[in-house]
């Protein structure tokens, strides 16, 4: 009798925990099917958005009691990750507040919570999305039109406050004002005075603020034929326009007015009193920017017009754009269609849109979001995708960007330059070149000139130097790029006339033979230790003749390709790093290596970096070598610039590195410290494994670690200073050459290294802001030409 009841314990047990399981398992069945119910409302389907609405309102009416929770999370974070949906859920929400005032009150809340947390954690786009979700709730009698306009006036005091960034009052005045397109006509038919004092204020705070920072953000210098807009201002006239028209915009579908009647019998609920944060140092805001323009409505030939500048329809339809770059950039496929498919295509001209948005984020100051292939990877996809279409655009706007390229930010010049020569290898290079050949005309120096130049360097490293020259027309026969093979000055006919070239060619058959670095070294011996006699390379310091021979020896030798050249470099790696033993024999080396391969910069980019990796030579040597008097020639070149961008991200990656390396060591170490400390507490809590000792850095490991980035940082400094003091001393040489000689000092080289610096500046803002103040007190000083202080003062701006 006992065994049975035993027995049957045992089975009910089992039951139980089956039961269990399946209930557990079909509870996930159910709320996968609302979550994928929700996220997909609204998206084409046979049925209307407002019948969709309906459907999805009685299930998950019917499944509040059971998974309240779990609906409260999705449609929050609807709100904030599918912002171009926001009315559609915020119709959801009204119709379900509307049959149950509870889960009302209770979704307000969870979006208030969302708001304040994105607000606290720094998550600018989450709160200003969420911000736009609240204010939209007014449209669907969710939330008090009284209680917003309350939160809103709070946002707009921090514009009052003091002793914070400018970028922190921009922010809360831009998430204000982007809100008003959702808004703003209800507001004005209910609270029209409180809405008239709230727009009176930003407008307040807008004519006071300071915009130093505007110049160094344009793409171009000219605002013929476009304005180039801080984006503020922009928005301003945009609200302003929309105020005109009584706020009446054209672009935002509202679902909600459709089920009115049942909306507007809904109880409301009130706001809390929301503070924003107090500022922090350690915050960081998003940065100004300048609104791109490239079209207008009259280069849209025939078909939808293109709204105007200060519409309210342009900001909403760029924003939208941007965001689904945002979202899809990671598959360019994916991107592409969706842009394709974006929801309104019929009412505006799309392929202009999409161009346009494509090269305001390609172009985007001081960086853009993402890799310059990105963009141009995209555009490819559209042209396969819209092939009766885009490609004219895209052609089109390509002779606009050529056209005013004189006036383009040196940056975006670049950038122009990337994208063009990679688009063109897409397109087997075809390109109606001849329309462009009033720049050969032009003096070489000149943005069209170069602009073809540098094309045709990056086309190269894309191709093969007789595929580039066949493409061309022969016209154009001066901006081809040399072929790019070594000058190996030891086998040059006046060879036998150079000191070192006896060492050279043995140096050449030990290698051939498989030396060993050892061997290396002692045929290097027999070069007198005097090196050059009388030049002023050899100081003493360093033997110029041994690097001289050792380099172009070996790097001649390893020609053959970039992977050639690396072996060699590793497999006698303790031979450089013997032979470049001070700052001066680096410059040798770098001068030996400009030397032989000065027709391919392509190969001097891989190979310095190489350097720079293998810790052969230092950043600060790479910077030296690039202002001195030897490169004057190429100072405009891009490949050069390229060069010093790579050498200062090394430095600011080191640093980088170690800097959280020690933050993790400091982390360890403090939560070693309270683990034992709290060692003497109830155990019969479960806690989480602590850090070992053996996980537990040492002090003397985290002393030295401090030491490591304090030299670091040392190193890094020195590194802007020395780019920044060249720059200063070769400016300020031009400009005070100029008046000496009554010439205009604003000539073509003038402004590519007026460019080069402020594109150091913005390229590496992060980690020159550091700096900054060392940087104002020993170099840009107020004695200071004001052409170059300018530079300077618009960088400090960007984050003032």
């Amino acid at each position: 009798m006992s065994r049975r009841r035993a027995h049957d314990t045992e089975d009910e047990s089992y039951d139980h925990r089956r039961n269990k399981r399946r209930r557990v398992s079909e509870n996930q069945e159910i709320e996968d099917r609302l979550e994928s119910l929700i996220l997909r409302v609204g998206e084409r389907s046979t049925s209307s958005v407002e019948s969709n609405l309906e459907g999805l309102v009685s299930v998950l009416e019917a499944d509040l009691g059971t998974f309240r929770l779990k609906i409260l999370r999705i449609l929050s974070d609807c709100a904030v990750r599918m912002p171009e949906k926001c009315t559609v859920y915020t119709t959801l929400v009204g119709l379900l507040n509307a049959k149950n005032y509870k889960f009302g009150g209770e979704f307000v809340d969870h979006m208030v919570k969302t708001f304040k947390e994105s607000l606290k954690m720094c998550r600018w786009d989450a709160a200003r999305y969420s911000l736009r979700f609240l204010a939209d709730l007014v449209n669907c009698h969710v939330i008090s039109a009284t209680s917003l306009l309350q939160l809103l006036d709070t946002m707009i005091d921090v514009s009052n406050e003091d002793t914070v960034p400018q970028v922190r009052r921009d922010w809360f005045v831009f998430a204000v004002l982007s809100t008003l397109p959702w808004v703003g006509r209800d507001l004005y038919e209910k609270k029209e005075s409180a809405l008239e004092s709230l727009l009176l204020r930003i407008e307040v705070y807008l004519n006071k603020r300071s915009k130093k920072h505007h110049n160094a953000l344009r793409v171009w210098s000219s605002d013929a034929p476009h304005p180039q807009e801080e984006y503020l201002d922009c928005l301003w006239a945009q609200i302003r326009k929309l105020r005109q028209d009584n706020w009446a915009e054209k672009h935002i579908p509202r679902p909600y007015l459709t089920f009115d009647t049942v909306l507007c019998e809904a109880l409301q609920h009130n706001l809390p009193q929301i503070v924003p944060p107090p500022h922090h140092d350690a915050f960081e805001y998003p940065m100004p920017w300048v609104v791109y323009r490239m079209f207008d409505y009259t280069d849209c030939p025939d078909g939808p017009n293109l709204p105007g500048a200060h519409s309210i329809e342009r900001f909403l339809i760029e924003e939208h754009l941007h965001h689904i770059i945002e979202t899809y950039h990671h598959e360019r496929k994916d991107c592409a269609a969706q842009l394709l498919s974006f929801p309104f295509k019929h009412k505006i001209p799309l392929e202009y849109c999409i161009v346009e948005v494509i090269f305001a984020e390609l172009f985007h100051m001081p960086t853009p979001r993402y890799l310059d292939i990105c963009y141009g990877s995209i555009l490819i996809e559209l042209c396969k995708l819209q092939p009766a279409t885009l490609p004219q655009v895209l052609a089109q706007a390509t002779e606009i960007l050529f056209m005013r390229i004189d006036s383009m930010n040196t940056s975006c010049f670049d950038r122009f330059v990337n994208w063009f020569s990679y688009h063109l290898s897409n397109f087997k290079f075809t390109w109606s070149w001849d329309e462009w050949d009033s720049c050969l005309l032009l003096d070489a120096e000149h943005p069209r000139p170069k602009f073809i130049q540098e094309v045709l360097h990056k086309c190269l490293r894309l191709s093969y130097h007789q595929r580039i020259t066949e493409m061309m027309p022969t016209t154009y026969a001066k901006l081809i790029p040399p072929t790019p093979v070594p000058n190996y000055k030891y086998a040059n006919e006046e060879a036998a006339n150079l000191p070192g070239t006896t060492v050279a060619h043995q140096l050449v058959v030990a290698i051939r033979q498989k030396c060993t670095p050892e061997e290396v070294v002692n045929i290097l011996k027999e070069i007198p230790s005097s090196g050059y006699s009388g030049e002023e390379m050899s100081d003493g310091s360093f033997n110029a003749l041994k690097i001289d021979v050792f380099v172009q020896t070996l790097l001649n030798l390893g020609s053959k390709s970039f992977s050639h050249s690396f072996a060699a470099i590793s497999k006698f790696h303790t031979v450089f790093r013997a032979l470049a033993e001070t700052e001066e024999a680096q410059i040798c080396i770098l001068h030996n290596i400009y030397e032989l391969w000065s027709s391919h910069p392509q190969m001097m980019v891989v190979l310095i970096d190489k350097l720079l990796k293998l810790q052969i030579v230092d950043c600060s040597a790479v910077a030296t070598w690039i202002f001195s008097k030897e490169m004057t020639g190429e100072f405009t070149k891009m490949y050069l610039w390229e060069i010093l961008h790579l050498t200062i991200k090394k430095m600011n990656k080191h640093v980088i590195k170690l800097n959280t390396e020690l933050s993790e060591a400091k982390d360890k170490l403090s939560k070693a410290d309270s683990s034992s400390s709290d060692s003497e507490e109830d155990s019969s809590h479960k806690r989480k494994k602590p850090i070992t000792h053996a996980d537990k850095p040492s002090e003397e490991v985290v002393e030295r670690m401090e030491e490591k980035l304090e030299a670091a940082n040392v190193n890094q400094k020195r590194l802007f200073l020395i780019v920044f003091q060249r720059f200063i001393m070769i400016l300020s040489e031009h400009l005070l050459r100029s008046d000496t000689d009554g010439r205009d000092p604003d000539t073509d080289w003038y402004r590519w290294t007026i460019g080069r610096l402020q594109q150091v500046f913005l390229m590496h803002h992060e980690q020159v802001q550091k700096y900054s103040s060392t940087l104002e007190t020993l170099l840009f000083t107020s004695d200071l030409d004001t052409h170059i202080l300018e530079v300077f003062q618009q960088f400090v701006a960007l984050r003032a």
